[in-house]
């Protein structure tokens, strides 16, 4: 059985039994052995062992019940939010931020409060002023696509686009540098319409418009 070498000996120790979980020995919801048992197995002490089922728990693949013992439950650890993003390909990014957003936007024609319009009003403004660099435009953007995700007053899904921004931004800025249409006449409608729809509650034209316009704007990318 394999044994650990090198430190960190909590990490390693982590990852052997990440990868025993992996292989079938231990199935969905079976307790694992005790650290007395396992501590001989890995060649460590229980602190190290107590450790390694600390990080497992942290990435959701084990649960400590008081009273009954450590439990499996997941297969595997799910990556980091972030990893994920930012080996994702943009078309995909976008393709996820059109369902937020749409949703969103939806929403927030239903929830918008006279403050929350006013925001999205102001941010549609500033975004017109933001026109000849392309990153003060890009950022201008982001601001008026968060107002409206703010309009839905609903956190998940504002913590949701907030994790795209990053993931995005960057990809914006080259593609317009490129001279991909920044702030053209039918993007500027799309927003005037969006904010409009929103402002008069009508929260089927807000989602449709918010799709219309995340849809082109995937389209534009991937040329």
């Amino acid at each position: 059985m394999s044994q650990v070498k090198r430190t960190p000996l909590a990490n390693q120790a982590a990852e052997l039994l990440l990868n025993r979980i992996r292989a079938g020995e231990w199935p969905l919801g079976a307790r694992i052995p005790g650290e007395t048992t396992l501590g001989p197995q890995l060649g460590v002490g229980r602190s190290t062992v107590r450790e390694a089922i600390r990080q497992l728990a942290g990435k959701g693949v084990l649960q400590t019940r008081q009273g009954a013992g450590v439990f499996v439950t997941a297969l595997d650890a799910a990556e980091d939010w972030n990893t994920v993003l930012q080996r994702a390909e943009i078309a995909a990014v976008i393709e996820a931020r059109t369902a937020i957003e749409a949703e969103a936007a939806y929403l927030a024609a239903q929830r918008r409060s006279p403050q929350a319009l006013r925001a999205i009003r102001r941010t549609l403004a500033d975004r017109e002023r933001h026109r000849e660099s392309a990153a003060d435009y890009v950022d201008a953007d982001m601001r008026y696509h968060r107002a409206v995700v703010e309009a839905a007053d609903n956190p998940v899904l504002l913590e949701l686009f907030d994790s795209f921004v990053p993931r995005l931004r960057q990809a914006m800025i080259d593609m317009l540098a490129l001279g991909a249409g920044m702030d053209d006449d039918a993007d500027r409608g799309a927003h005037e319409q969006l904010t409009e729809a929103i402002a008069a509650h009508d929260g089927d034209a807000a989602r449709r418009l918010s799709r219309t316009h995340l849809d082109a704007l995937c389209e534009r990318i991937a040329r």
